[in-house]
């Protein structure tokens, strides 16, 4: 037992501390030699890598690598960390393994997605999903933000569109087709486009997402056709895009789903359908780790999202706005 005053008083407790998950990166980082080819394995960022291995050589208070520019070395200490690490996540991954199949779903399942999914995917799912797990307990986190699943802690991330390549599995909830919608009031105001050619007479609101892409595709005369939505109206929060094209202040191109309860309600309306390339993009569920060594809670919660989740409707055709209605 560490008796130095200052040491025990900067020691975090075990409950603050993602033990098993520090050792898991540090594992990865000591088998295949350096902070990026772990990064590219968790799909994660090498600096988020290189924090969570000082932090936790913070916490023993021990170098367990040796860094240069050109390489990592273990030292001796770092070696036998290793050693006993391994040994001790095997013996979790056993023991957690055995208790899954034993027990009923129990314990925190952290679930990140943007804030616009949040409300429309995962809310009206929550007190189901309670009553079928009454032992789970879930921390939801909304930003749309893509965020380290291992920095943010999540067990789950709901990701809309196509992934890059990593190590983390993927669970396909649905598919969505994208939509150019605008309010009813803006569009007797402004006039309905009739052709892609005629949206640079629209307000166009888009993302300010670096790594947004600053245009819309359209099929013309069966090629794709590219329409750059130019500066005017940018957001990062998806439902600040919809609110806006509700308002009246221009048009957005949205995910069906995500427009559907106000495309029903009447409060938006589908222009440039004839134009829409068809493309449906994904929706998964993602996570880190083994299938076959999830915990029972985290896989409770995914098999309840690929029963419940019903995005049928959201890869359909939407009737176009008429000028004559309302």
């Amino acid at each position: 037992m560490n008796s130095h005053p200052r040491a025990a008083a900067a020691a975090p407790s075990p409950v603050e501390v993602n033990r098993s998950g520090e050792l898991e990166v540090f594992v990865l980082v000591a088998e295949r030699g350096s902070f990026s080819a772990a990064a590219r394995v968790l799909g994660v960022s090498p600096s988020a890598v290189s924090k969570i291995v000082a932090r936790l050589e913070a916490r023993l208070n021990v170098q367990l690598l040796l860094r240069s520019t050109r390489r990592l070395q273990l030292t001796p200490e770092g070696s036998q960390f290793l050693d006993s690490g391994k040994r001790a996540l095997a013996e979790l991954n056993d023991a957690e393994a055995a208790a899954a199949a034993r027990s009923q779903p129990r314990g925190v399942v952290r679930i990140n997605a943007s804030s616009s999914t949040g409300q429309l995917l995962l809310v009206p799912l929550v007190s189901r999903l309670m009553e079928a797990h009454p032992g789970l307990r879930l921390d939801l986190s909304f930003t749309d933000q893509v965020v380290d699943l291992i920095e943010a802690r999540a067990d789950i991330a709901i990701r809309w569109g196509e992934l890059p390549p990593s190590d983390m599995v993927a669970h396909l909830l649905g598919r969505t087709r994208q939509v150019i919608v605008g309010s009813p009031d803006y569009l007797h105001r402004r006039g309905c486009p009739q052709h892609p050619d005629e949206l640079r007479h629209h307000v166009r609101i888009g993302w300010n997402y670096q790594r947004a892409v600053p245009n819309w595709p359209f099929c013309v005369d069966g090629r794709k056709v590219d329409v750059d939505i130019g500066d005017l109206v940018r957001v990062n929060d998806g439902d600040v895009m919809r609110n806006l094209a509700m308002q009246g202040a221009g048009l957005a191109r949205l995910s069906l789903y995500h427009a559907w309860p106000d495309l029903a309600a009447g409060r938006l309306a589908v222009v440039l359908e004839d134009f829409n390339t068809g493309v449906l993009e994904p929706i998964h569920a993602i996570y880190l780790g083994k299938p076959e060594r999830l915990p029972a809670r985290t896989r409770a919660v995914l098999d309840f999202l690929k029963a419940e989740v019903d995005l049928r409707h959201a890869e359909v055709s939407p009737p176009e706005f008429s000028s004559a209605a309302g």
